[in-house]
């Protein structure tokens, strides 16, 4: 079996040649995604006998370094994906006792996780306008209904949009607004997706708005008990938060990797001042790559514990920021040529400045740092509720 490291270092080249044509038409790399699912990738956090990979945290956050070395976007909308099958496979038999999962809810995990190893791939719908990604505060709503669930809503930010097989959405019970839920629901009729999404980066990401207007069967409830979904968040933060902080290691170093080619085909490597740039950028890009590899081997060996979590907060605030950081200063150091449209650093600029952005943001990570470093409680002591 090829190694999944490998497949993605393999792809990162195909996905790079491709990435600013997308990023320029605001299109979705439909071709990446054929790649990723002729490399087996939709299976890598499946178990073996389910037919995947049976990654861990750290074989996923080093598949997604390299895949965004080629495409931030891509790797983005991968990200996404791994996180629901990743959560999937985390709800161990044991933990499915604790939360009281029916033995039908880990039938119905076991046939998403074994669709997404034949090639099958999905989507989060989480965030909303005025909400962001707080489960807490979500205005889209289920309710029971003979066979099943409807939910009615509207998400925003729903990377891949229109092209995954389902997307993971969260909605609030109609009955108890303080009981969210979580449900897989597959694409097709009941669900409109509005091309919004025209945005500053990640433009290939296919974030457009999606509309729910759908019942799905008992099935498709995940967990098969209704409001799971605050409780895994705070047991699985990594999905929710240092997932990311993977893919934005990976835009950072594209950029050392791009300043470093231009930089050399115009004689400018000579230059100190160009040179130390590129030496603190390596240095930068380094060190959040380690801190992402302690969280995930933390949270691979001690998953949900408090100080795993720390460090789950540190790397996506670290990633996030340093992305940004060291992208900026690649600009800078090619100069105004690099800056005009097409060129990857002006690409991999605008798509390293969203890694601050997404949820958590790097004010709330820091903000949780802060509270549990002064000995609080990060999850209850902030002035707005952390889901």
């Amino acid at each position: 079996m090829v190694d999944a490291v490998d497949a993605a270092r393999r792809l990162a080249p195909r996905l790079a040649a491709r990435a600013a044509g997308h990023d320029r038409d605001g299109t979705f790399p439909e071709q990446d995604f054929t790649d990723l699912r002729e490399a087996g990738l939709f299976g890598l956090m499946v178990p073996p006998e389910l037919g995947g990979a049976g990654a861990d945290f750290a074989r996923y956050a080093a598949v997604a370094t390299e895949l965004a070395r080629g495409n931030g976007a891509t790797a983005l909308v991968f990200n996404m994906h791994a996180s629901v099958t990743g959560a999937l496979t985390a709800v161990t038999e044991e933990l499915a006792e604790a939360l009281g999962v029916p033995a039908e809810a880990l039938a119905a995990r076991d046939r998403a996780l074994a669709d997404a190893a034949a090639g099958s791939w999905y989507g989060v719908a989480m965030s909303e306008r005025g909400a962001g990604a707080r489960l807490s505060r979500l205005s889209t709503v289920y309710e029971p209904v003979d066979g099943g669930y409807h939910l009615k809503g509207v998400k925003t930010f729903c990377s891949g949009a229109g092209h995954a097989d389902a997307y993971l959405v969260a909605a609030r019970s109609v009955a108890d607004r303080s009981v969210v839920s979580q449900f897989l629901v597959p694409a097709g009729a009941g669900l409109h997706v509005e091309r919004t999404w025209d945005a500053l980066g990640m433009r290939a990401t296919a974030s457009h708005d999606l509309h729910l207007d759908v019942t799905v069967p008992a099935d498709r409830l995940l967990g098969g008990v209704e409001g799971l979904a605050l409780v895994v968040a705070q047991l699985m933060p990594h999905w929710l938060v240092a997932s990311y902080a993977a893919v934005y290691v990976g835009v950072a170093r594209a950029a050392v990797d791009a300043a470093v080619e231009h930089l050399n085909d115009r004689g400018l490597a000579g230059l100190p001042a160009v040179r130390a740039r590129i030496g603190r950028a390596d240095a930068a890009v380094s060190a959040a790559a380690l801190v992402v590899a302690e969280a995930a081997r933390r949270v691979d060996e001690a998953p949900g514990d408090a100080e795993t979590n720390r460090w789950v907060w540190r790397a996506k605030l670290l990633a996030g920021t340093t992305a940004a950081e060291v992208a900026a200063s690649m600009l800078e150091a090619a100069g105004t040529s690099a800056t005009r449209r097409g060129h990857p650093l002006e690409r991999l600029y605008r798509d390293a400045r969203c890694g601050s952005l997404h949820p958590a943001t790097s004010d709330v990570c820091a903000d949780w740092l802060g509270i549990a470093a002064l000995g609080g409680d990060p999850d209850r002591d902030g002035t707005t509720p952390r889901w």
